[in-house]
């Protein structure tokens, strides 16, 4: 019987050995990947141009079975075949100038939007009647005043949590085509960061 010729045993030998290895490490890279990527997805964690600058709301608040009423008469339509999003703003009965300095941040916000304003809707909840936007407010378009509605107004995430610098504010929700309210800023925020949010949430189809 012949013997194996060590010299060629030994390359084979090591062929083997560096494919086990190679696959090995692929099979450790991919799945480390997911690994990690499981971890940072669990921890809250999201790359920078991700992140948004509201309050996430979790749940959202769900205002799909509302039927808002227009100060005007009517009703408001929640329509989510036309991809429109809103900001709503139910301010205090009480409010006054953080209330005008309110609708300037929000008309500056929808202007800056561009061509894709046309997609935005700002709701105006009316805290009493009557009711009308504060003196020298700036005319915005895509402006609906709401009726009074003490049941809708309940059902964004503390609405009266309102304290700004020893006075009363405002806060400003975000809420998608279908009518879920997803995102809140609280009173005295950054009018920049709403812009910020609803630009690429504007790029959602």
């Amino acid at each position: 019987m012949n013997n194996p010729d060590p010299s060629t045993a030994t390359p084979d030998r090591n062929l083997r050995n560096r494919n086990r290895t190679m696959l090995l490490a692929i099979f450790a890279l991919f799945f480390g990947s997911l690994i990690f990527a499981g971890v940072l997805r669990f921890s809250g964690w999201r790359p920078a141009g991700m992140k948004n600058k509201g309050e996430l709301l979790q749940p959202p608040a769900d205002l799909r079975a509302s039927r808002p009423a227009l100060l005007d008469g009517g009703t408001y339509a929640w329509n989510p075949i036309d991809r429109t999003w809103r900001i709503a703003i139910a301010p205090p009965a009480d409010c006054g100038i953080e209330c005008a300095k309110t609708v300037r941040d929000i008309h500056v916000v929808w202007e800056l939007l561009g061509g894709e304003a046309t997609r935005v809707d700002v709701l105006w909840l009316c805290a009493s009647t009557p009711c009308a936007l504060p003196a020298g407010a700036p005319a915005l378009t895509n402006l609906y005043l709401l009726q009074p509605a003490p049941g809708l107004r309940a059902q964004l995430p503390r609405v009266d949590a309102v304290a700004f610098k020893g006075g009363r504010g405002v806060p400003v929700y975000v809420i998608d085509p279908n009518g879920f309210v997803i995102l809140r800023y609280a009173a005295g925020s950054d009018p920049g960061d709403l812009r910020s949010d609803l630009a690429k949430l504007l790029k959602l189809k």
